[in-house]
């Protein structure tokens, strides 16, 4: 289908501009000056001179993992349609191999897993587990399969976690095929012991969860992965960081002309752990890995983005009901599922507490929403508002005002850890590549019709998914 989007306010990298654009089946076909001669015969639909900016790029989620508590509570129906709805249109999901696993074996069944999505999606590969097999694995998986990253665990050692000297490997192998390593820096042997001291002590419930992952445990991990980049040139992006001290020794390696990217997530944005001095029910919705910081270091953090130190906002989104998943951890901390929703707030939260607050401009937000993932990731087509890119658009609403409530989410879950935050702006009409599924805050298409995205390794001129 070909119509013009006229009164349309595009924020992109340059600023704010009044335009019209034009779209020709999936894609972008022009981008129009008001002035300029409009096709005649042709649908209009009328932004009504709301901002209009890429669809977002989430480029961490955890859609239907498995655990033992079962998968997390977002399934790729659900997931992508709360995303879609808080103006985001494409989704970085995770393969998790178990120990031993093919990697192109677990790549291939997520796959087909994520099938269902609404939204166009690609996959991080993990490496949870290390051989001389696994470096040939990860050149099948660029090669055959475009893959662009792969995503180390530092925690969680006697189960998918590596070891620094496994990482180094990884690194290496990364390296000579130019894809990028992911990395969830925490020290887990100090974590896993920390843990196993507050359980014998009878300390079991979840503030502990926050007391056994101390800033330290970041902090530290942070430097030594900064030592491995150092030896091997293996570009390396930090997931969820979540302290001060992470996001300076971060902000000095990157002045050495380091290759390394890092994100945080929107809930070290928004909350602090005093919400792990509450009971059992309410706090438990909390436990994250990493958890929520100081108050003092959620305004660090606001500081960090706002000097660029972090590329990307992201969620970690991979909430866990309450009710007969987090609660199996009751009397051993340990045993709650760590993670929580956030797939359909994160623009709102952004634009809320950074923009209006003065604490980010238009064009930072979309930087950190949507085309720095697509840089970064080498999503091929995304992230801006520009001739021969796909059609992601949001029509932002800079006049709703409302208060955030699981009564009215679209994420499958029990409960909403952002519950009573109140908002500004949201996403009036979400456009996937040329298709409009949210019109009038609400979802128009239930069909499954998203795809895999085109991604390049930095060796490849292009590399289709």
């Amino acid at each position: 289908m070909r119509f013009l989007i006229i009164n349309a306010r595009i924020v992109s990298a340059s600023g704010l501009q009044p335009a019209g654009i034009l779209i020709n089946g999936e894609v972008v076909e022009a981008v129009i000056s008001e002035s300029a001669f409009l096709p005649e015969g042709i649908p209009l639909l009328d932004a009504r001179g709301m901002l209009v900016i890429p669809g977002g790029i989430d480029a961490h989620v955890h859609l239907h993992l498995p655990t033992p508590a079962g998968p997390s509570s977002d399934d790729f129906v659900s997931g992508s349609m709360a995303a879609l709805m808080g103006g985001t249109t494409s989704l970085i999901d995770f393969v998790t191999p178990a120990r031993g696993e093919s990697l192109m074996n677990a790549l291939l069944a997520r796959r087909a897993e994520a099938r269902c999505a609404l939204t166009d999606m690609a996959l991080h590969v993990g490496i949870t587990w290390w051989g001389d097999e696994v470096a040939g694995q990860m050149r099948r998986c660029v090669d055959g399969e475009g893959v662009r990253s792969f995503k180390i665990y530092l925690a969680y050692s006697q189960t998918i976690g590596l070891n620094y000297q496994e990482m180094r490997q990884a690194m290496i192998t990364a390296a000579s095929l130019g894809a990028l390593i992911i990395v969830h820096a925490e020290e887990g042997e100090i974590i896993e012991r920390l843990q196993r001291e507050y359980i014998k002590q009878g300390n079991t419930g979840p503030l502990y969860h926050l007391r056994s992952h101390p800033p330290e445990t970041e902090i530290e991990s942070v430097k030594k992965v900064i030592n491995l980049v150092r030896e091997t040139g293996c570009a390396i992006y930090f997931v969820h960081i979540s302290t001060m001290g992470a996001a300076r020794l971060i902000a000095d390696a990157r002045k050495e002309g380091l290759p390394i990217m890092a994100e945080t997530c929107i809930q070290y944005l928004m909350l602090d752990q005093s919400v792990y001095s509450k009971p059992f029910n309410e706090s438990a919705k909390y436990v994250i890995s990493p958890p929520l910081r100081c108050r003092e270091n959620v305004e660090g953090l606001w500081d960090e983005l706002s000097a660029g130190v972090f590329d990307v906002v992201s969620t970690d989104h991979c909430p866990f009901n309450l009710r007969g998943q987090k609660d199996a951890g009751r009397n051993d901390f340990t045993l709650i599922p760590n993670g929580a929703g956030g797939i359909e707030y994160r623009l709102q939260m952004l634009y809320t507490y950074g923009v209006m607050k003065g604490r980010l401009t238009l064009q930072q937000w979309i930087e950190l929403t949507s085309l720095n993932a697509a840089g970064i990731f080498r999503l091929k087509n995304k992230g801006a508002i520009k001739s021969g890119i796909d059609a992601d658009l949001v029509f932002w609403d800079t006049g709703y005002c409302g208060i955030v409530s699981k009564a009215t989410q679209y994420q499958h879950c029990d409960s909403n850890i952002y519950e009573g935050i109140r908002v500004e702006g949201c996403a009036d009409v979400v456009i996937r590549r040329g298709e409009i599924l949210v019109q009038n805050r609400q979802l128009w298409a239930e069909s499954l019709s998203g795809k895999f995205m085109s991604l390049m390794t930095s060796n490849e001129d292009e590399h289709v998914v």
